[in-house]
């Protein structure tokens, strides 16, 4: 880690700010370099000119703080700077900071990896910074920062202590044992079944983070000039997609994203399922409308409660998908007079009049069936692959050690058995680790974390 490293924090694109991360040994000289300042304060926002170092030009007016070891992200020096978010001016900075000597662009997740290197984060920390950025919804990411702020890993201590002690008073019994009877293996089985129970909550606890962060997939189906599009734009709250009163205005699925109090969804508004297809095109709109239906993690059937004609076919057809039934244009029909016509169940709205339910309030329903809260045993739940495989190792390595105490409880064994399980739950936290492992966790991140 001799070589000073430099990324954007912020995406590509135009913005008001843009942020850049520097850390490495050569920090004090990108200062000195930039901005002439050699004896930059720590943790003190400096508003500067930065001068490109080549051509002595002027890049931009921007702040910049500097970090100094070991108080820092890293735990190396570390520069962070905030000039204007054009693309142009961040491109230009980049190439004035890499233009020094031992300073390069850095490696997909070198800067968390440096962190964990250093001692500022351990390895379920580590991973749990990117679950903090790309978890979506609020209950991924109130968990990430639980991980973050180390729940799991004062868990895992805690279990390798239980094992530490165990593995003392082990060898203990076995020292007293030579010297009086065979040892107290009994005493041994409640405290290893305890832990074995332990280990177990958190693997059933378990949620892929790829699960945690799938975005629900809602679809909104029904007959033609429903209303569909215009639910899909009140929702939003913005004209999103075309309207009109010409029934199959809509040829195509149209899928927009709806932020809910618990996460980001997936909308979809479809076009209009009929009973004969006007020809070719509009056969074919029905069939992708079906078959996006079958994918919905939750399916809305928008029915024209006007349309008395079609309505008990498209009712029985609902029940049949098991879908959230919503009646539209109850703006213009007695509401009172013809609740009986409904499933008591059915939502009544209108884009254009508070009928029964604000369209907020439809939104807390949407959050309520896509954003349960989750039943878990543990105040936060684990999301790595890689940490549930080391405590089904740690786990199984119990149950061996439970087997030996009632089959064969040779003391050498059982001690070698309860070595095991202590290297996975240390492997679960980096204190054992492999530059294979690190490498393939760090190399998912983004450049600049």
């Amino acid at each position: 880690m001799n070589q000073t490293i430099v990324a954007p924090m912020t995406p590509h694109g135009v913005s008001a700010i843009a942020a850049l991360r520097v850390s490495g040994p050569a920090v004090r000289q990108v200062i000195l370099s930039l901005f002439k300042n050699d004896k930059p304060i720590p943790r003190h926002s400096y508003l500067g000119t930065a001068i490109d170092p080549v051509t002595q030009k002027s890049i931009d007016s921007l702040l910049y703080i500097f970090f100094e070891s070991p108080n820092s992200y890293t735990g190396e020096d570390t520069l962070e700077l905030f000039p204007h978010g054009n693309p142009l001016i961040v491109r230009n900075l980049m190439k004035a900071i890499t233009s020094l000597p031992l300073v390069r662009i850095a490696e997909p997740g070198e800067f968390t990896e440096r962190a964990f290197l250093n001692g500022k984060l351990d390895l379920v920390q580590a991973e749990a910074v990117a679950d903090v950025i790309h978890s979506t919804s609020i209950s991924a990411i109130d968990n990430a920062r639980r991980l973050l702020r180390g729940k799991f890993s004062t868990r895992v201590h805690e279990l390798t202590e239980i094992i530490k002690d165990l593995s003392i008073r082990l060898e203990l019994d076995v020292d007293f044992a030579e010297e009086e009877v065979d040892p107290d293996t009994s005493s041994w089985r409640p405290k290893l079944e305890n832990l074995h129970q332990q280990i177990s909550r958190l693997i059933n606890d378990f949620q892929s983070a790829e699960t945690a962060n799938h975005l629900p997939l809602v679809v909104i189906y029904g007959a033609p000039n429903a209303g569909k599009s215009s639910l899909v734009n009140a929702l939003l709250e913005e004209e999103r997609v075309l309207v009109s009163s010409i029934p199959g205005t809509t040829r195509d699925f149209v899928e927009v994203r709806l932020l809910l109090s618990g996460g980001e969804i997936r909308l979809v508004d479809t076009a209009g399922i009929s009973d004969q297809a006007t020809d070719l095109l509009d056969s074919l709109s029905m069939e992708k409308s079906r078959k996006i239906i079958k994918e919905a993690d939750l399916k809305i059937c928008l029915i024209d409660g006007t349309n008395t004609a079609t309505l008990q076919t498209s009712l029985d057809e609902a029940a049949q998908k098991n879908a959230l039934i919503l009646i539209s244009k109850a703006d213009l029909f007695d509401l009172e007079a013809r609740k009986k016509d409904f499933p008591k169940d059915a939502i009544f709205i209108s884009t254009k009049e508070d009928v029964s339910v604000h369209l907020s309030n439809l939104k807390s329903i949407l959050n309520e069936k896509l954003f349960p809260p989750r039943q878990i045993q543990e105040s936060f739940w684990v999301t790595s692959e890689r940490q549930k495989k080391c405590l089904i190792q740690a786990k199984e390595g119990i149950e061996k050690t439970l087997d030996l105490i009632e089959h064969n409880p040779a003391v050498e064994l059982i001690a070698f058995e309860m070595q095991l399980v202590r290297r996975e739950l240390l492997s679960i936290t980096g204190e054992i680790s492999s530059e294979d492992i690190l490498q393939s966790i760090f190399s998912g991140f983004c450049i600049g974390k």
